[in-house]
């Protein structure tokens, strides 16, 4: 037994619809039929999709959709230009870093010696203990 054709166009077109809607692109007949591969006459004739495409129509020129934003770059030079960016990161943080416990051991040497000064000679320690 085979199903009715006419089911499986308007499940297409509402898939289409949905797909439209969430892309943002303007709802019309000839693009819903491209979208969903379905006939002019088809959307025409069917009274039900012919009243949502027409609402949805209205509604957008009462409120234009918003534009989308561009996918995120998944191109290999997108990749690497974002891999060079982390790169630079992490070496800047590494050279501040380094930076400040060489100035830490500096001040830690400063005041070693200045208190080995101030114990003076007696308390140097001797070889072989």
């Amino acid at each position: 037994m085979r199903g009715n054709p006419d089911n499986l166009r308007q499940a297409r077109t509402e898939k289409g619809l949905r797909e439209m809607i969430r892309r943002g692109q303007p709802i019309t007949f000839r693009g819903l039929a491209h979208s969903a591969d379905v006939s002019l006459d088809f959307l025409y004739w069917c009274t039900e999709i012919r009243q949502r495409v027409e609402q949805l129509r209205a509604q957008q020129q009462n409120h234009p959709p918003r534009p989308v934003p561009p996918p995120p770059d998944d191109s290999p030079s997108g990749i690497v230009r974002t891999l060079t960016a982390q790169l630079a990161e992490l070496k800047r943080r590494h050279r501040d870093e380094v930076q400040a416990l060489r100035k830490a051991l500096e001040a830690a040497q400063s005041e070693n010696l200045e208190l080995r000064r101030r114990l003076g000679p007696r308390h140097t320690a001797r070889p072989g203990l």
